[in-house]
């Protein structure tokens, strides 16, 4: 039971470490097109956005198909889970351009070559979309906390 506690509990600890790096990768985004930011903040925000993700994907797919909530069979046929899966799913694909980016920046920067500047507008606004994506999330899995079904 405690082992179900605290699998729940990292797992929401790693959506607000999540929300508040993309949130932050945004915000350092912008301030990086208006020239009064730096790329080291970027990568900052970008590496603690992955590492939640990656927390996210091991704690999720551990309390859902695991053994240590509800039951597979429950999250399946529950409808929020769908929805989550999907925002899940639409957050992987508008963050695959950053991420590609931010990784020709590392590489740039291993090199100290130039970083390619040309996006970072769109890549603030792609990151606020995911984190208001991320806050969708959560509203879904408050209802499927309670039980909430459709039909």
């Amino acid at each position: 039971m405690l082992s179900h506690w605290f699998l729940a509990a990292i797992h929401l600890l790693a959506f607000a470490l999540g929300f508040w790096a993309v949130l932050t990768r945004g915000t350092a985004f912008s301030r990086l097109a208006a020239g009064a930011g730096e790329a080291r903040r970027v990568l900052i925000a970008d590496n603690l956005w992955g590492l939640s993700a990656l927390v996210l994907l091991v704690t999720g797919g551990m309390r859902a198909f695991g053994g240590f909530e509800k039951g597979t069979d429950y999250y399946l046929h529950q409808p929020l889970f769908h929805l989550k899966m999907t925002l899940f799913v639409l957050i992987l694909l508008l963050e695959l351009a950053p991420m590609i980016t931010l990784i020709k920046w590392r590489i740039a920067q291993s090199r100290s070559a130039p970083l390619d500047m040309r996006r970072l507008k769109l890549f603030a606004r792609i990151s606020h979309v995911e984190a208001l994506l991320m806050v969708l999330m959560v509203i879904a899995a408050t209802g499927m906390a309670r039980g909430v079904t459709f039909g």
